[in-house]
This record gives structure tokens, C-alpha cells and sequence, in this order.
């Protein structure tokens, strides 16, 4: 028998079990009717609502648009989704314009990931996190078809993956005081800075948790390389393990000066995209912060890990905010990076999804087949 036959012969029991997400609270979902044996898209808007707003350096939102994804193979589903925050220039609108032109019945074999990704990602430019929904439905369904997590299929040791950081953002001194202690059962914290309160936050977690490391994410918050280099001086006192993202992603000169002269690291955000932008940041930034909605995918992210380690960069697993789903697919990849913030899906009060777990502060991962998510309705 084929292998690939009887890893989805083998494992139709159990699979049998996954039924579709409903879309029903979601409104009518778009969907493309395919033949037996070949891909079937659907997918329908979902609004993510935030806990608390989100203030960062350059503006504040208490929501976020997103678009979750289905993508089934002979009554197999893969969940994906795409998160649309402002900066990455992409819309619900577009996300769908995007997932209605593609043709993917004419994919008879899911296995054939290079194929139907790299005729996904040519369809349009851009559109990264819409490219991402597919991508990681289609890891999910595979997962599924094999029975095996993708951390396995990947040889990833689960015991291996890291703690993750618990966000701060900029706000009032009363309501950080309030997202320091929900922080509490977290070993990592990390504070969003670029404004005036930079110092004061800092000082606030301190007098309430002087011992957890802290990274900052400054979001092209700052406008002076002597001020940064002060600031990294200054952090690096107070146990900062990093600095993100300090500069807006056009200082190249800017930055490389300062990851010269920085006692901490300096990591790449939102200058930093896709694949070929690893080469180009080699001696720019000590590292990169990789998030499926930039990168397009698992698929591309694998290969960003590979590439980052054969040049000796740092590498970070992030996210944005988006529900159990998307979250859950990075941590597959986080026993083999050295940073992760994966909290997007506890910084929401509308998950879709139970998945990786955080306990002690440690990113745990499940051993169910897939993405290792469960759709909660």
C-alpha cells in the first residue's frame, strides 16, 4: 500500500472524530467546492478582541481583524488563520480578495507542500499573512493525515522548548501595575517601550518583580542612537536579556553602529520579513524575531531557523495577537530557537482554540497530531 494511503487509512479513526470549525457564529464562509481527493478552502472573517489596548510607540488598538481558515482533505480538516495588525499593511479585505483567487483543487496530493505553496505565494506579492493561513492549514491537515505533531515530524525534542515572555505594553501607571501582577506566574517579561514612560515602566515591574528577566521591544520607538545606547546601558543593569526592534526598519547604518557598541543584543522585527532579509541583516542586528504572518508560513519559517543558525544569528519565535491556532504552529518550532513570545493568544478574550499550554511560564506542547490544536466551537 501507498505510504501516504495507509498513514491516512491508519489514522481515519481517530481523524474521523475532528469535525469541521463552525462558521456559523462567523457568518456564511466563502467556500470553493472541490471533488473527492482534492483540496477544499473555506474561510470567514473573526475579530480579535483584546484584553487590554494595545499601546505601542506608534499607536493603540483594542482589536484586531483576523480571518480563520479551513482547508480539508477527503473530510480531514487543516485550521489556519491570518492576523492582520495595522503595520503589516493587510485588511480583511484583502486577506479574502487573496483566498478567493486561488485555485487549489488542482491539487490532488497535499503532500506536495513546495508545489502548492510556491504557486500560493506567486499568485500575488505581499499578502504575507493571508499566504499564512494557508500554510498553516496545510501543515495542520498534514499533521493530521500522518498522525503526528509537527514537532516530531521535524525531530524536535518537546522537553527542549523555552519559557515565553508575557507582554507589558505602554500605558498608565495603574494599569501596568495591574498587567505586572496577571504577569506573575511568567519567568520572562516583555515591556513595550519607545515613548517618555520608557524609564518609569522599567522602574514599575522592578519594584514589583525585581528578579524575572526582562527583553524590551521598543517598535521603532526611538530617534537617537546616543539615547538607545544610553537606554541599552541602562537595561542592561536592570537583567534586560535584549532589545527589539529600537529603530525604524530603514536605520541600517543607525542600528549597526549601535549593535556595535550595545552590552545586549539587538533583535530584528519589523525590518525584517522574509528569507533573503537574514543575509542582509548579518552584522546589522545580532538577531531575528521570526512571526508566522511575516514569513508566510511555517514553511519559510522552518528555513529561516536553518539559515539563521548556519550564520550565527540569535532566533526569536513571536507572534501577533491571534487565537490558539496560529500561536500554537510556532511554538511547534520553539525547541530549537533561543527566545520565544507566544502570549498572543492570551492577550485575547475570544480564543477559537485550545492548544500549547504555558505552565511555569514554559511553552508545552501537546501530542495531538497536527498543529496540536482543538477547536473549542
Amino acid at each position: 500500500m501507498d505510504r501516504r494511503k495507509f498513514l491516512a487509512t491508519s489514522g481515519l479513526a481517530m481523524l474521523a472524530a475532528t469535525s469541521p470549525v463552525s462558521f456559523s457564529a462567523l457568518g456564511a464562509p466563502t467556500r470553493k467546492v472541490a471533488k473527492s481527493g482534492r483540496l477544499n478552502l473555506s474561510f470567514a472573517p473573526y475579530e480579535l478582541k483584546l484584553r487590554h489596548a494595545f499601546n505601542l510607540a506608534r499607536y493603540s488598538r483594542t482589536t484586531t481583524p483576523d480571518v480563520q481558515v479551513q482547508l480539508e482533505y477527503d473530510g480531514i480538516i487543516g485550521y489556519g488563520e491570518a492576523s492582520m495588525p495595522p503595520y503589516l499593511g493587510e485588511s480583511v479585505e484583502s486577506v479574502t480578495k487573496f483566498l478567493k483567487s486561488l485555485d487549489l483543487t488542482q491539487f490532488t496530493d497535499p503532500f506536495c507542500i513546495e508545489d502548492i505553496l510556491t504557486y500560493v505565494d506567486g499568485v500575488a506579492p505581499d499578502n504575507r499573512a493571508a499566504k499564512a493561513s494557508v500554510d498553516i492549514a496545510l501543515h495542520d491537515l498534514l499533521g493530521k493525515i500522518m498522525g503526528q505533531p509537527w514537532y516530531k515530524i521535524w525531530g524536535y525534542n518537546p522537553a527542549k522548548t523555552p519559557v515565553t515572555s508575557f507582554t507589558i505594553g505602554i500605558d498608565t501607571e495603574d494599569v501596568v501595575r495591574q498587567k505586572v501582577e496577571e504577569a506573575r506566574p511568567y519567568k520572562l517579561i516583555k515591556v513595550k517601550m519607545g515613548l517618555d514612560k520608557d524609564q518609569e515602566t522599567i522602574n514599575i515591574i522592578r519594584e514589583m518583580m525585581p528578579d524575572v528577566p526582562i527583553c524590551v521591544d521598543v517598535n521603532q520607538g526611538w530617534d537617537s542612537k546616543e539615547h538607545a545606547l544610553e537606554m541599552c546601558h541602562w537595561l542592561a543593569e536592570r537583567n534586560c536579556l535584549f532589545v527589539e526592534q529600537p529603530f525604524d526598519k530603514t536605520w541600517i547604518d543607525q542600528t549597526a553602529w549601535l549593535r556595535e557598541r550595545s552590552p545586549l543584543p539587538i533583535i530584528a522585527d519589523e525590518a525584517f520579513q522574509r528569507l533573503p532579509d537574514i543575509v542582509r541583516f548579518k552584522g546589522v542586528y545580532d538577531g531575528i524575531n521570526i512571526k508566522l504572518m511575516k514569513s508566510t508560513g511555517l514553511y519559510e519559517a522552518h528555513k529561516m531557523v536553518t539559515l539563521a543558525r548556519a550564520l550565527d544569528m540569535k532566533v526569536m519565535i513571536g507572534c501577533m495577537t491571534e487565537t490558539s491556532c496560529a500561536v500554537t504552529a510556532a511554538a511547534n518550532l520553539s525547541p530549537v530557537v533561543d527566545f520565544a513570545d507566544l502570549d498572543g493568544n492570551l492577550l485575547i478574550a475570544n480564543d477559537r482554540f485550545d492548544g500549547m499550554t504555558v505552565v511555569n511560564g514554559k511553552i508545552t506542547l501537546h501530542d495531538r497530531p497536527g498543529l496540536g490544536i482543538k477547536p473549542l466551537f
